[in-house]
Formats: structure tokens, sequence, C-alpha cells
């Protein structure tokens, strides 16, 4: 995904690793993504090395310099590529550990059950309000703007989390129940 992710970022202007960071980290693609953002520099090494990118310039800022990096013609047939496999990719996840620990929580109390579940409960409303956070961020950044398939992108996201909101209030109600 990384490797997508930085091939598209410079299919939109040539930048810098720096830039490339700043642009993902705006995006919030840790969250949506699952890239890790110190990820980008070995990404940009390894994309030179097989000839999908290459350094356009070197800046010279302050002390420092940085490499503008641009898409070669071989990286813009990669990303369709890697667009495609995105696409064609089953990405289908189950909160598996959650699962585990429910199909074994009769081996606990269930005072220790609530507890964690309701833990379960705030960290699933804190990923929802910094989801809602992050797409208050981008429709100001792109003037309320939002392409729809971002906004489709952004509606899948938060009802997957209702989604588990959900579960997780039916799986505390039936730990009220066995009590």
């Amino acid at each position: 995904m990384t490797r997508l992710l930085v091939l598209a970022m410079l299919e939109l202007q040539p930048m810098s690793g720096y830039d490339i960071k700043q642009m993902l980290k705006l995006n919030d693609a840790e969250r949506w993504a699952g890239v890790l953002i110190g990820s980008i520099y070995n990404a940009l090494k390894k994309l030179e090395k097989e000839d999908y990118i290459k350094v356009k310039q070197i800046e010279q800022t302050g002390h420092r310099q940085k490499a503008i990096y641009h898409i070669t013609e071989k990286g813009r047939e990669h990303s369709k590529a890697l667009i495609y496999k995105a696409l064609q990719d089953s990405s289908m996840t189950y909160p598996t550990t959650l699962y585990a620990g429910l199909s074994f929580a009769h081996k606990i109390q269930a005072k220790d059950v609530k507890t964690a579940l309701i833990e379960q409960k705030q960290a699933l409303k804190f990923e929802y309000d910094s989801l809602k956070a992050g797409l208050e961020t981008k429709k100001a950044a792109m003037q309320n703007a939002i392409p729809p398939m971002t906004q489709l992108i952004f509606d899948h996201m938060f009802a997957v989390i209702t989604l588990q909101q959900d579960f997780v209030e039916k799986a505390l109600a039936l730990i009220e129940k066995d009590q």
C-alpha cells in the first residue's frame, strides 16, 4: 500500500519524501490505509532502485539537502497495476482479537469482561471522533469539495465503526443478561 500511495502522490506532482509524508499525514493515511508514515523513505529508496521514480533535483534548505522525486513512465504503469491489484484483492477484515476474547470471556469474571468491553466502546468512540475530525480537516483543506469516492470511503469507515459499536453493545447486553 505504501508503494501505491507514494506513486500516487508523485503522479500529482514532483515532491520530496518530507512533502509526501506531510500529505499522507494530512490525509490520515495511517488510519485508512494502514500505512506507517515512517516507511515512506524506505519505499522511496526501493522505488528509485527499481526505476519507478527518479530524483528530479536536489534542493538546498539551510544545511540540509532534499531530493525532489518524480514518477517515471515505468512508475505510472506500475501504479496502474497496483491500483488494479488493490481493487481486486479482498480487504475484508474481522475484529479477530475481539472475537477470540469473547469466545473465552466465560473464563474470567463478568465484571472484568464488562470493564474490557466498556474500554472497547470508548476506543471505538475515540476512533469515530478522530475519523470525524479527519473528515472535517479534509473538508476544510478542500473547501468542502470532497470527491464522491472520498465521501463514500468516509461513509463506509463510519459504518464499520458503528457496526462494531453495535456489536459491542450486544455483547455487553449478553453479559448483563447472564449475570
